[in-house]
């Protein structure tokens, strides 16, 4: 069953960007696309680069290796190279801390 962890400050990861933290001895990434923060593994499904070192385009994650893109919401790969999805985890936000079941 998932618990929510306390992963970092809102404050961390400012409108617009993204940014990785170690969660349990994984790496997850925290989106925040215009005001709502997103959750998701931070390895790229089609060469396990880290996302964290992309960028985000329209707000979707752009990995910065081969170009491929995926909705931080679904994890869905919406570009190619990118076929298969990342995963996602469920976000809360209590004043200026972000919770992330995972």
């Amino acid at each position: 069953m998932a618990r929510f962890i306390r992963v970092a400050n809102a404050s961390d990861v400012p409108p617009g960007t993204m940014r990785s933290f170690e969660v349990l001895y994984d790496r997850i990434l925290i989106v925040n696309w215009q005001g709502t923060f997103f959750a998701t593994q931070d390895l790229c499904t089609h060469d396990n680069g880290s996302l964290a070192d992309g960028k985000l385009v329209d707000g979707q994650i752009e990995c910065p290796r081969h170009g491929g893109r995926f909705d931080p919401a679904t994890g869905a790969a919406t570009q190619m190279p990118a076929m298969f999805p990342i995963k996602t985890f469920p976000v809360k936000v209590e004043g200026d801390s972000i919770w992330v079941a995972i």
